[in-house]
C-alpha cells in the first residue's frame, strides 16, 4: 500500500477556514498524483500545536468543520485519511487533542484522544484531558496503532499497540525544532523495538513563536529510514509492504522473547 504524509506549514496569519480548504485540496490530489491509499496529516494543524491561547476559541466537536472538510476530501479522493488531530470540545467534559481516521467513503472510523499531554503543568497538560484508550485501525491491508507527538516518548504505549495487533504506527506531531534529533531517534527506536513501520508526520513553520522541526519521517520495521522531509512544507510518498513486518518478526523474533508485560 502507498502512503502520502503531508507536512503542512502552519502560518498564524492564514485563516483556519482557508487552511482547511488548502489542506483538503492537498488530500484530494494524493490519489491522482501519487496513487496513495493512505494520507496522513500532522498534529493540530488547524490551530498550531503551541498556539495554546487559541485552543478554547478554535475547539470544535468531533464531527465539526475540520471533520467535514476532511471527510469530503477523503471521499473525493477515495483514500484512507488520518486527518491529524484537532482540539476537540467534548460537550460533557474537557478539551482533548483528538486524531481522526476516515475511510475512503469519508466516514469517521476511529478517533484517538492523545494519552500523554505535553507541557509540564502548562499548556496542553492543563488545558486538555488525557485519553485512556489504545486505538488501532486496519486500513489498506495494514493494522495501524495510533499515537500523537509526545506519545512517542512512551514506549509502553507502542508495546500495548503491538499486543493489540499493530504492524505500523501513525504519529502526527507538532514537534519543536530544538528537539529535532529526539524526533528522528525516537521514531527509529519505536520501529526497531516493535518491528513495525512508523509514519511520523510533523508540521513546518512556527506556532506561537515555536519553530517546528519538520522532518516528517517513515521508518521500516528494521529501523531503516525510507523517506524524510526537510523543514518546509513537503509531501512524502512511500510504499509499505505488510509482508515486511511478518518477515522481520519471523527472521529476528525478539518480540517472542519478552518477559515483562
Amino acid at each position: 500500500m502507498r502512503a502520502s504524509l503531508i507536512q503542512i506549514a502552519v502560518d498564524p496569519d492564514e485563516p483556519v477556514n482557508s487552511r482547511r480548504q488548502r489542506v483538503a485540496s492537498l488530500v484530494r490530489e494524493q490519489r491522482e498524483r501519487h496513487g496513495a491509499d493512505l494520507v496522513v496529516l500532522p498534529e493540530l494543524w488547524p490551530t498550531g500545536a503551541f498556539a495554546y491561547e487559541s485552543f478554547v476559541d478554535e475547539a470544535e466537536p468531533l464531527e465539526g468543520p475540520t471533520y467535514e472538510a476532511m471527510a469530503e476530501a477523503a471521499a473525493a479522493a477515495g483514500v484512507w485519511l488520518h486527518a491529524g488531530s484537532i482540539v476537540e470540545r467534548d460537550p460533557e467534559g474537557p478539551l482533548y487533542n483528538t486524531s481522526l481516521v476516515l475511510s475512503p467513503a469519508g466516514e469517521l472510523v476511529r478517533a484517538y484522544r492523545k494519552i500523554h499531554r505535553f507541557g509540564f503543568d502548562q499548556g496542553e497538560a492543563v488545558m486538555m484531558g488525557a485519553g485512556e484508550e489504545l486505538v488501532t485501525v486496519t486500513a489498506a491491508g495494514l493494522t495501524f496503532g495510533l499515537g500523537t507527538c509526545y506519545d512517542l516518548r512512551f514506549p509502553e504505549l507502542f508495546r500495548g499497540l503491538v499486543d493489540a495487533g499493530a504492524q505500523a504506527f501513525v504519529v502526527p506531531a507538532g514537534w519543536p525544532a530544538r528537539r529535532r534529533e529526539h524526533w528522528t531517534l525516537l521514531a527509529r527506536a519505536r520501529a526497531v523495538e516493535n518491528q513495525a513501520y512508523v509514519l511520523a508526520c510533523g508540521t513546518a513553520g512556527t506556532h506561537a513563536g515555536v519553530e517546528q522541526a519538520g522532518h516528517s519521517v517513515v521508518v521500516d520495521p528494521w529501523g531503516e529510514v525510507l523517506a524524510e522531509a526537510g523543514l518546509a512544507e513537503e509531501v512524502l510518498v512511500v510504499d509499505l509492504d505488510p509482508a515486511k513486518v511478518t518477515t522481520t518478526r519471523d527472521r529476528f523474533p525478539a518480540l517472542k522473547d519478552r518477559r515483562l508485560r
